[in-house]
């Protein structure tokens, strides 16, 4: 199945849209650049990798604090200025904090058909407070807003313990779903068959001004739900949960870190195990375990 990605036109039905250059068949080779390789990111640089995609890692500290990690994923280390001039989808996984601390050149020499991917989660208390997350902008329209780019969000609910052992063939009663945000159709499609590639189903969750729906907080974060209970749950968000998704949100960051067990991240950060955190999640969205 080619998939032909469109974007802005100056003329036609289609002002937003005009044809690209990429074309991809599903499940050909792709260029993927990741900038992070923190526990999400290197997850996937793995997990990719071993889908048969050629990825590229790259960090604000420089690529040679990335051999190591390179080397066992089988991915190559660059700079973040060259990541995004050499990818078919760029995967930010990034604090939000960091967002702003990006290159102005980031994108130079960028194809126009990036895809721009993000899978960050707001925490004031790591992140520092920014006021428009805080007033309820939903915060990969935030992050499009300070890369100037149209963005994508996927991968953000999900612990990475969660990411790295539960994936499951197409079909198995324990496959889960990740939801997948964005403006433009096409970018989500190629995002929803990388998730499904390496092991998760994925589901269409509306524009970018739905994505609060997947953000902490809210009855899909971390959650590990199969597809059809996921676009249930998602459907049923009102307006008045999302007033209070900033409260549920720190609640839940308390009640977390009030778990026993976990990976020491510092700052006063745990990451805790999936078999400790979805039950939890579960419990406080009010859904069955």
């Amino acid at each position: 199945m080619d998939l032909v990605f469109l974007q802005g036109s100056k003329s036609g039905p289609r002002q937003e849209e005009a044809a690209l250059t990429l074309t991809k068949i599903y499940g050909e080779t792709m260029e993927i650049g990741l900038i992070g390789a923190g526990f999400i990111g290197a997850c996937l640089a793995r997990k990719l990798k071993d889908a048969g995609h050629t990825v590229r890692i790259a960090n604000s500290r420089g690529p040679e604090t990335l051999a190591d990690l390179a080397k066992e994923v089988g991915a190559t280390a660059v700079s973040v200025v060259d990541v995004a001039k050499q990818s078919d989808v760029l995967i930010i996984s990034v604090p939000m904090k960091a967002i702003q601390q990006f290159p102005a050149n980031l994108f130079d020499g960028a194809r126009r058909d990036l895809i721009v991917v993000d899978t960050g989660n707001y925490y004031s208390m790591r992140d520092g407070r920014i006021e428009p997350l805080e007033s309820g902008m939903p915060e990969t329209m935030w992050v499009a807003e300070q890369l100037g780019r149209p963005v994508v969000k996927a991968f953000n609910n999900i612990s990475f313990d969660s990411l790295r052992n539960q994936g499951r063939p197409k079909g198995s009663p324990e496959r889960f779903a990740l939801p997948v945000a964005g403006d433009n159709q096409r970018a989500k499609d190629v995002v929803i068959g990388l998730i499904e590639e390496i092991g998760f189903d994925g589901v269409d969750a509306g524009g970018l001004d739905a994505s609060w729906r997947q953000q902490p907080g809210s009855a899909a974060y971390c959650t590990n739900l199969g597809a059809s209970r996921l676009k249930e749950v998602m459907q049923g968000l009102t307006a008045d949960y999302r007033a209070k998704l900033g409260e549920r949100r720190d609640m839940a960051l308390k009640k977390m870190l009030e778990l026993p067990n976990g990976i020491d991240i510092g700052q006063g950060f745990k990451l805790p195990f999936a078999k400790d955190s979805v039950p939890l999640n579960r419990s406080l969205a009010g859904l069955p375990d």
